[in-house]
This record gives C-alpha cells, sequence and structure tokens, in this order.
C-alpha cells in the first residue's frame, strides 16, 4: 500500500490558508472586475486592439492573467496588513 506524503495540516495552519486564498480570490474579482470595465469603456483603444488582433485569445488571457496576478497579490497584502487591526 502507498501512504500519503502530505502531511495532516493543522488548524491554525489550515486557517491561515483558507484567510490567503479568500483574500486572493478577493483581489482576483476585482481585477476581473477591472478588465471587464477596460474593455467595455474601452480605454485607450484597448477593447478595439485586442478584438481586432489575430492573437485575441493570447491577447485576453495576457490582459487578465496579469490582473489576476497584480489584484490577487494585492488583495492578500491588505488582508495581511489588516490581521492587527482591532476594528473588525
Amino acid at each position: 500500500m502507498l501512504k500519503s506524503v502530505t502531511p495532516k495540516l493543522k488548524p491554525h495552519e489550515r486557517h491561515a490558508i483558507l484567510f490567503m486564498l479568500r483574500h486572493l480570490v478577493y483581489g482576483a474579482v476585482g481585477g476581473f472586475s477591472f478588465g471587464i470595465m477596460l474593455l467595455g469603456m474601452d480605454v485607450g483603444g484597448l477593447r478595439s486592439l485586442i478584438f481586432n488582433s489575430n492573437d485575441t485569445g493570447l491577447a485576453l488571457f495576457l490582459l487578465f492573467f496579469g490582473l489576476f496576478i497584480t489584484f490577487g497579490s494585492a488583495g492578500m497584502g491588505v488582508g495581511i496588513m489588516t490581521i492587527g487591526n482591532d476594528d473588525r
């Protein structure tokens, strides 16, 4: 029989991971919303440029992946910086 090589998480470790994932999702939703607004308002002709290119899928992937990384990281950073805040 094969033994599981993944260690059991302690409750405080599980709480920390879920805390970070929750803030990552908050940031990702913010980034997705921002990307939709950028395309919807055609800021700087971005929507026109993307949808008239030969690589529309790649351009959309790069745009939203970059926004996911940026806003997701910011969301996790805000979560970490507000841990010690007593105003919850």
